[in-house]
């Protein structure tokens, strides 16, 4: 996925903000509005106290210019001032409350730029992660999950950092520095020009010459994140062989490679995200620097220019530190592009029809299981993994399925769980063939047993009752699934019982234990299909047998299904079905297909 938008043109922060702004619930759209609004507010507050500077530090160095000035003079009759000294207590409480009040609101839109920009970011990673989880069996073989591990944390954290805030803060920033401007110019006009003229200036060239330099940077962040998570993947999660091949070395040159020009990536927006600001500090001095000679060479004096500096050097403190910060933020959505269009993608992941809908009850499962003339195939430009198949599975039958690597034995079951969509033909349920619309019915009867078990790091009890929220498992079901899969008296035997923690993987238990506990936790879910994946093959013969004579000891109306290697895991089956290269090679009974084929 990385790699392939980073071969792409990538569109526009306009177009990706767009895309974004569809993924926004109706709630979220407008508590945007309400901080839009807030915003307003705030810029407006802000110009209301860069504007009470001049009158407060006129009353200090020229109380008689301030008394008799024309725009003054009504609001001093109003108030009933007869002396300028009397203009001092209120124009310093009046400036000093504009300080305090302007503040206590920039404060308030930081919290609500924050919480806001924090809740959407929340929303994205939840909505990536069920969208994720939703998606076809088929869509999850094709991809690396180091890539949507990423995409869930990391980059749509991402997301927050590097396009929700900086936008917020942009946004801010534009309005403050309007009403700055607006203030400025109503006081100097042709000054206030010149200043953001100048200061406009150098950031726009500096947009211009680091726009390309960001793109790349944006780009090599996305895919260095990516492979650093892959490197950790790979290297923890087979380290007991590279602890024993010695490979350390090997994963570590691999992660401190990615890991190197991720940071020096990072660095470079740092840089460039800053650099403007050293230029500007200069201009900017130099600047007020020749306003207080001209305004001071003028004939009003030394008085009425004072009043004039201070809004100019406030107005300057409270621009410059905008435009910076406005200028930064962009840099940090440009170093961000790549990674939000990979979140947008996950996040346009569709949703299946019954992900909005309540589990549905099981579909009828009286008679048999039928491939009907079934193929499949992964893509249109790859080979069929399974062509013309025709088979009969009556209900509470075992059938066993042999066949060498690549004879199509687990796709097969894979379709018959109803993890894949036949490419043609059809899978019929007691005559009702099984489509997208009715999958989830069928799977009700279904529990799976794979070579390798997964187990959490949790207990006993809710590695049994996996996916059932702790507080909803049912210890009578779980004492008598682990009694049928003969991993009850073990597990009693232990100080904790059933809840003793397993470990990571359960790298505390045994082979032989992992697969009781994966065949326990089948028969927890009390269904009339188990589908065992070469369920034993990882095992020595000794604890095999243990295995295969716990699955033979589940009578009842089972249906049982099974993929091995070895015949001799089969005997118990009343049907033996042989695969190559995708098709039935033949069926019979056990001692038919040892009869002719060399038991291993």
């Amino acid at each position: 996925m990385a790699s392939q938008n980073s071969a792409l043109v990538m569109p526009s922060i306009a177009s990706l903000i767009a895309r974004l702004w569809g993924h926004l619930s109706t709630r979220r759209r407008l508590q945007l509005g309400a901080l839009l609004a807030l915003m307003v507010f705030v810029s407006f507050a802000e110009a209301i106290s860069i504007g009470t500077v001049i009158p407060f530090l006129g009353i200090l160095t020229s109380p008689d210019w301030l008394f008799n000035h024309p725009i003054a003079h009504p609001f001093i009759t109003l108030l009933g001032f007869t002396e300028p000294k009397e203009l001092l207590k209120p124009l310093t409480i009046l400036f000093a409350c504009a300080a305090v009040v302007s503040g206590g609101l920039r404060l308030l839109l930081h919290w609500a730029q924050t919480r806001l920009g924090y809740a959407i970011g929340a929303d994205f990673s939840i909505s990536i992660y069920r969208r994720t989880l939703y998606q076809p069996y088929s869509v999850h073989l094709s991809r690396n999950s180091s890539e949507v591990i990423t995409g869930v944390t990391s980059k749509a954290d991402g997301v927050v950092y590097q396009t929700l805030m900086p936008l917020f803060i942009i946004f801010s920033s534009a309005m403050m520095l309007l009403t700055t401007l607006v203030a400025l110019l109503a006081a100097q006009p042709l000054v206030a020009a010149i200043s953001i003229a100048s200061f406009g200036s150098i950031y726009a060239l500096a947009i211009s010459i680091t726009r390309s330099r960001l793109s790349r940077d944006s780009k090599l962040i996305n895919r260095e994140q990516t492979l650093i998570v892959k490197a950790l993947q790979e290297a923890l999660g087979g380290i007991r062989d590279v602890l024993i091949d010695g490979t350390q070395q090997i994963y570590c040159r691999i992660y401190e490679r990615a890991d190197r020009r991720l940071r020096t990536a990072q660095a470079n927006v740092g840089i460039v995200a800053v650099s403007p600001r050293f230029i500007v500090e200069a201009v900017g001095i130099a600047l007020i620097a020749a306003m207080a000679y001209a305004l001071a060479s003028r004939p009003q004096g030394l008085g009425s220019t004072i009043p004039m500096m201070g809004m100019l050097a406030l107005g300057a403190q409270r621009m410059l530190p905008v435009l910076q910060q406005a200028y930064s933020n962009w840099t940090v959505m440009r170093s961000g592009q790549a990674a939000l269009i990979e979140v947008l993608e996950l996040m346009g992941q569709l949703l299946p029809p019954h992900a909005e809908q309540p589990s549905p009850p099981p579909m009828p499962f009286q008679r048999d299981i039928v491939l009907d003339k079934l193929g499949f195939y992964y893509s249109q430009t790859q080979p069929w993994v399974l062509q013309g198949l025709d088979l009969k599975i009556s209900k509470g039958a075992r059938v066993g399925f042999i066949g060498t690597t690549g004879s199509g034995k687990s796709t097969l079951l894979d379709i018959v769980m109803g993890l894949l969509s036949p490419s043609e033909g059809s899978l019929q349920v007691d005559g009702l063939p099984i489509t997208s619309a009715n999958a989830r019915a069928w799977q009700a009867h279904i529990a799976h047993v794979p070579q390798s078990i997964y187990l959490a790091d949790t207990t006993v009890a809710e590695n049994i009752a996996f996916g059932v929220p702790s507080s909803q498992i049912d210890y009578v079901r779980i004492q008598r699934a682990a009694r049928r899969a003969q991993i009850a008296d073990t597990v009693e035997s232990w100080e904790r019982g059933y809840e003793t923690l397993v470990g990571e993987r359960g790298v505390r238990l045994s082979g032989g234990q992992r697969q009781r506990i994966g065949i326990a936790r089948a028969l927890y879910k009390e269904v009339d299909v188990i589908v065992f994946d070469e369920a034993t093959s990882a095992l020595d013969n000794e604890t095999e047998r243990a295995v295969m004579a716990t699955i033979n000891s589940l009578r009842g109306n089972l249906t049982i299904l099974m993929v091995a290697h070895r015949l001799s895991t089969l005997q118990d089956c009343i049907q033996v079905v042989e695969l190559q290269d995708g098709q039935i090679k033949r069926i019979g009974t056990y001692e038919e297909i040892v009869g002719t084929t060399a038991q291993t």
